[in-house]
């Protein structure tokens, strides 16, 4: 499967079996199999999850910024390896040294920037950046895991 630059949100759901509301990646701006990743979320007030985090501050959960981290690295992992199968699934398996360092409000750009430290037996290590306007808002280094899902 060949991709080029932007994959928009139409074909990341190629990728990843990720949907709204879930989906965290509107556009996959760069990447270098094997290397890097980088990816956009534009984040709007209308998302359900401001309705209740918090009402009067709408701000960004921390688990989303670390799960579009996530999404960011299995995206990695999948077009590096040519795309994937339908059955074909890279799982979140870990995530160390986390930290927040700004948050994330309605009308930020969130820009994902992932980096594959090592990929043995289908299990992928990666440092992951959430980045507003320059300054990183979250990090933390992620596993990803293959897995097969039978029918």
């Amino acid at each position: 499967m060949e991709f080029k630059l932007p994959i928009e949100a139409k074909d990341i759901e190629k990728l990843i079996p990720h949907r709204y509301p879930f989906l965290q990646l509107d556009r996959i701006i760069a990447f270098e199999s094997m290397k890097t990743l980088s990816a956009i979320k534009n984040v709007s007030a209308n998302e359900p999850q401001f309705q209740g985090h918090f009402p009067c501050l709408p701000t960004m959960p921390g688990v989303l910024i670390v799960e579009g981290m996530a999404q960011a690295c299995g995206a990695l992992a999948i077009i590096s390896n040519g795309g994937r199968e339908e059955n074909e699934f890279f799982f979140f398996a870990g995530i160390d040294d986390a930290r927040f360092k700004r948050q994330v409000l309605p009308g930020d750009r969130l820009i994902y920037e992932v980096e594959l430290l090592t990929f043995k037996r289908g299990i992928g290590k990666f440092q992951a950046y959430a980045k507003v306007d320059g300054q990183i808002a979250a990090e933390a280094v992620i596993m990803c895991a293959k897995r097969i899902v039978a029918d």
